[in-house]
């Protein structure tokens, strides 16, 4: 009796273990962690380490996809794929959406059919808003505000 309580005790601490893992993986999977860069002049690097090659530069606000934690480094990767670390600290949960085509209209409404209030370029970063069905209230710095389609933002 003693040997299948034990059996069973073990076969359910493994069960219970597969589960948590499956759930610990399918969460990380679901939820992404992204942040914004707090300053400009911040590098981008090829390791978490502070004497790595520096393999890019970012600005405030940049929007960044976090993908894993080193210590007080994160590996990142922006809108256009590339990945490398950031100095963790140097991150804020500040939401910032980047415009991820050649050239996007900012519209008065949430729709086609709204005038178009004025033009994005390429790599221009924005404050997003409230939403309304594929379209995202967007602001920016310089005071431009309107209404974009999700599609031509990241993330």
């Amino acid at each position: 009796m003693m040997n299948k309580a034990k059996t069973w005790q073990k076969r359910l601490t493994a069960c219970l273990g597969v589960s948590l893992l499956t759930f610990a993986f399918s969460a990380s999977a679901v939820a992404a962690d992204y942040a914004s860069v707090s300053k400009d002049g911040v590098n981008i690097r090829s390791g978490p380490d502070n004497n790595a090659e520096v393999y890019w530069e970012v600005f405030k606000d940049f929007p960044l996809k976090v993908l894993q934690r080193k210590n007080d480094w994160a590996k990142v990767e922006d809108f256009e794929g590339d990945t490398g670390w950031i100095y963790a600290p140097l991150l804020n949960n500040k939401k910032t959406v980047i415009i991820k085509v050649k050239k996007a209209n900012i519209r008065v409404g949430p729709g086609e059919n709204y005038e178009v209030a004025a033009s994005a370029l390429y790599g221009v970063v924005f404050n997003p808003g409230k939403t309304d069905g594929d379209w995202v209230q967007v602001s920016h710095a310089d005071g431009t505000t309107g209404w974009i389609n999700k599609s031509l933002i990241w993330p």
